[in-house]
């Protein structure tokens, strides 16, 4: 849609955040439209859904151990720890000078096997559901089936007859490349303007075919689905509107369970639990929210976050426009060094989901993600890209703001956890460039 000067100040008027956004300014949004689980009523997934998509990663484990040996240890299962981050977390309370209780915790996707990301969550998800129905459909595989086969050369002859396409600022590009190309697709890769080199060259290296664009996530991913849906044997994943990469993310809430009860963490409406998720297209965040509001319900308060000047979903849900706004109809560039959060326009799937599911959306500036990436790094020597640094900032935003407390609830019961998205594959000097950009701004 074409959005008029006469919107712009009606939406300006209705939601006075709004000029804040558009002025570039650090905000901290709360949701008015989140709605109590008992009143959810039927969503686009369900748990069910879940349940089926964590089959999907049983069948597949054998064919994991043995495709990506790092995975072999954990049976072929992809999970990422959970780390308490005390050091960071008194770093972050001198440095903020705001005390905030309860116990911090990081999620650290950002050494999720093979791909170093979140994305090998619903990259690899969308991929592997996609090879399981064509081996299905043309008699390759039978119920009961020993998936170790699928690393064989029989099964990655088969695949070599199919292509695959993805339109990615970075992470999800190298997620679905990698997977793809060790099952034997071929893939390409459309990359917008603001993908980092090293991730290009990467993916090539993995076999992949890299388009680069001028643009930003949008061109690409418009390019990618038009050139994919013109080979008939080719199978676009699409980051904007994907019930499968969004049902691949939410399996990460039986993970995080699993850890939780291991620390003999309670969680519940007196012990809340509060996450805190960097966000670009929304597929990701979206995805975990609606997987831990299924396990935990009201007793979990889910925060997105995205760069002041990439704040897609915080516009698309605000305004309740969702997909039908970009950032640059508000006057906003979608110009970030958080190349994951570099999005313009929000995932119509994800965001008709989270509009309902979140507790909550804040923004921050690229300078902050530097600044928190080096205290990550000085804390508790955790070195993660910028973007995935962004969700450090969650707790000190939510204790200025004494949501927890406005709502009844004891701030010292609680337990943060800030997800972390990416980083084990950014080259040495390239985490140590960022890190010194970081520590240069702390002092």
């Amino acid at each position: 849609m074409a959005v008029t000067q006469q919107q712009l100040n009606d939406w300006q008027q209705k939601y006075p955040l709004l000029s804040d956004v558009m002025e570039f300014r650090p905000v901290l949004w709360l949701n008015p439209n989140e709605t109590k689980t008992s009143d959810l009523g039927q969503l686009a997934v369900t748990k069910e859904d879940m349940q089926g998509a964590e089959e999907l990663w049983q069948r597949f484990a054998p064919f994991l151990a043995i495709a990506f040996p790092e995975t072999a240890e954990a049976g072929g299962i992809i999970e990422s720890p959970l780390k308490e981050i005390s050091a960071t977390k008194n770093i972050l309370e001198t440095t903020y000078n705001t005390k905030f209780p309860g116990r911090l915790f990081l999620k650290c996707d950002n050494e999720l096997a093979v791909a170093g990301s979140i994305k090998a969550r619903g990259g690899f998800y969308e991929v592997l559901h996609h090879a399981e129905q064509l081996a299905l459909e043309n008699g390759m595989i039978t119920d009961g089936y020993d998936y170790s086969k699928f690393a064989s050369k029989e099964f990655k002859d088969f695949f070599s007859q199919y292509s695959i396409g993805v339109g990615s600022t970075g992470n999800l590009g190298l997620s679905i490349g990698i997977i793809s190309a060790e099952l034997g697709f071929s893939v390409s890769v459309y990359m917008s303007a603001d993908a980092k080199a090293w991730k290009k060259d990467l993916l090539r290296s993995k076999g992949a075919i890299v388009h680069e664009f001028e643009g930003d996530f949008g061109e690409a991913i418009l390019e990618g689905r038009q050139q994919t849906k013109e080979n008939p044997m080719a199978y676009f994943v699409d980051d904007e509107n994907s019930r499968h990469l969004f049902l691949g993310y939410s399996t990460a809430a039986f993970g995080l369970k699993k850890q939780l009860d291991d620390l003999d963490i309670t969680v519940d409406a007196e012990h809340p639990l509060v996450v805190y998720l960097p966000c670009g297209v929304g597929g990701s965040p979206g995805g975990i929210t609606f997987g831990l509001k299924q396990i935990y319900g009201d007793a979990v308060h889910c925060f997105f976050v995205e760069p002041t000047h990439s704040p897609s979903v915080l516009i698309g849900l605000m305004t309740g426009q969702k997909e039908k706004v970009c950032v640059q109809d508000f006057g906003i560039d979608n110009l970030t060094e958080g190349d994951g959060l570099a999005v313009g326009r929000p995932s119509s799937f994800a965001s008709s989901i989270s509009e309902k599911l979140i507790s909550g959306i804040y923004t921050l500036e690229d300078d902050e993600l530097y600044r928190l990436l080096a205290i990550l790094a000085d804390g508790d020597d955790i070195f993660v890209e910028p973007s995935a640094a962004s969700s450090l900032l969650g707790s000190v935003k939510l204790s200025q703001n004494e949501y927890l407390s406005s709502r009844g609830v004891d701030s010292d019961k609680a337990v943060h956890i800030a997800w972390s998205t990416g980083g084990a594959l950014v080259p040495e000097e390239n985490m140590q460039a960022m890190y010194e950009k970081g520590k240069n701004l702390r002092e």
